[in-house]
């Protein structure tokens, strides 16, 4: 087991570097950079453009460097903790990641919990109750959440919210806590907030594990292991628990790897919409304004997450399904 996860270790170093090397070539792949943005973000305003501040900032920036050279010097500066500093903001890029991942990760784990929570038992009892009132409502339930886009769903409850609560859905604060420091009042308001991006965000994914875990259970409630546990006594309850929801959980719990980065960056239309400081709003401004620190860092940050969640997926699908071994 230590030889493996030495292993599996080793392969995340290998893979995070690789990946360093295709999103920075990829982000400088549009032409121009972020000063050609800012110019004619400043020529379209009427403002007149100094070209020797232009140039005396594309050193700045290093922007006058080969491809190959700006990034060596970027990686060399995160193997020493620093990702460098944002053009567009003009602050660090590990400042502006520290005041995102915050919410990002509560919206996102509040979401996986109230996924699984969700979408596993119904998807259990419409299998076991196949062709019930249950099943046809969580499958017609199913089917909505996966044809319709969030940010449409997002877009509806803003609305409703307005129209019949007078409460404004969008951003994780009212207008007057946005600025303000922590307090209970401010994380009261926050809970508020939180519901309508939750369940946005959540909705696509409980229907789409809802259906697995049907299709799944299903299929093992037809074997012929379930007929012999029935028949030596065992409770119904019980016999589902031990044997065919545990297997029929494989194939949900080798994907929550891919969950997470999932929600961070699938989510971005919808946390546009909903106006969500999560990082998957910041990487698009990023990459609009070609900010190449900020949105190589976001790449990597959401590689982090795919490699660590595939090696937890591993080591979940050990212990959910004992027949599975890693050498």
């Amino acid at each position: 087991m230590s030889r493996y996860v030495a292993r599996r270790f080793l392969y995340m170093i290998f893979t995070m570097a690789i990946m360093s090397v295709v999103a920075f070539i990829i982000i400088q792949l549009p032409p121009g950079d972020y000063l050609t943005s800012y110019i004619m973000q400043l020529q379209t305003s009427g403002q007149t453009v100094d070209a020797a501040q232009i140039e005396m900032l594309r050193r700045q920036y290093g922007l006058d460097l080969p491809l190959h050279e700006q990034y060596l010097l970027w990686i060399s500066k995160i193997v020493r903790g620093n990702f460098g500093i944002s053009f567009d903001y003009n602050r660090p890029v590990l400042e502006l990641l520290a005041q995102r991942i915050p919410i990002t990760v509560l919206i996102s784990s509040l979401t996986l919990l109230v996924t699984y929570v969700i979408a596993i038992p119904i998807g259990v009892y419409s299998a076991v109750r196949q062709y019930s009132i249950v099943d046809y409502v969580g499958t017609v339930i199913s089917f909505i959440g996966l044809a319709t886009p969030n940010f449409l769903i997002a877009l509806i409850l803003m609305y409703a919210c307005q129209r019949l609560f007078g409460f404004n859905a969008s951003g994780l604060f009212s207008p007057e806590y946005a600025n303000a420091p922590w307090s209970l009042a401010k994380f009261i308001d926050m809970l508020k907030h939180l519901p309508i991006p939750v369940i946005v965000i959540g909705l696509s994914g409980t229907a789409s594990v809802m259906r697995v875990m049907r299709a799944s259970l299903l299929d093992e409630l037809k074997l012929e292991y379930v007929e012999a546990a029935r028949a030596k006594g065992l409770k119904e309850l019980a016999l589902l628990l031990r044997y065919p929801v545990r297997v029929a959980l494989n194939p949900i719990v080798s994907t929550i790897g891919w969950v997470l980065p999932g929600i961070l960056s699938g989510a971005t239309v919808t946390a546009i919409v909903l106006d969500l400081p999560t990082v998957g709003a910041l990487m698009y401004r990023a990459l609009l304004s070609q900010d190449m620190y900020v949105a190589a860092t976001c790449v990597m940050f959401l590689t982090f997450l795919t490699v660590i969640g595939t090696f937890l997926s591993d080591l979940l699908l050990m212990w959910v399904d004992p027949r599975i071994r890693y050498e």
